[in-house]
């Protein structure tokens, strides 16, 4: 079984940044698609940004887009959210989450994904 592993999470300032950590455990990880998701108590669980080597694609929320950054070590099993200049608005609970079959058109969804991570809080506060 997967299991994930995430840390980084913290207060910041806004304009600040932070790195977070996914761990992956098990073999094939990169086979695996990966994604970040967020949740908070205005909004109800979205899509940051996921990366699929299998399928060569990466796709990050407009709302991001620039500023946060997907990437990953393979012979780590690690995969991470660099998040750069970031604003109140992006406060909340941040989640890891992998899936090894999830097709294009599923990836954006929270329920398609089978293995997920215990969440690491984001606040951005003054």
């Amino acid at each position: 079984q997967v299991q994930l592993v995430e840390s980084g999470g913290g207060l910041v300032e806004p304009g600040g940044s932070l790195r977070l950590s996914c761990v992956a455990s098990g073999r094939g990880f990169g086979n695996y698609a990966m994604a970040w998701f967020r949740q908070s108590t205005e909004k109800e669980r979205e899509i940051v940004t996921v990366d699929s080597r299998r399928r060569g694609v990466t796709w990050t929320a407009s709302s991001v887009k620039g500023r946060f950054t997907i990437s990953r070590d393979n012979a780590k099993n690690t995969v991470y959210l660099q998040m750069n200049n970031l604003k109140s608005e992006d406060t909340g609970v941040y989640y890891c989450a992998a899936d090894s079959t999830v097709i294009y058109s599923a990836m954006f969804e929270a329920r398609n994904y089978d293995y997920w991570g215990q969440g690491t809080q984001v606040t951005v506060s003054s």
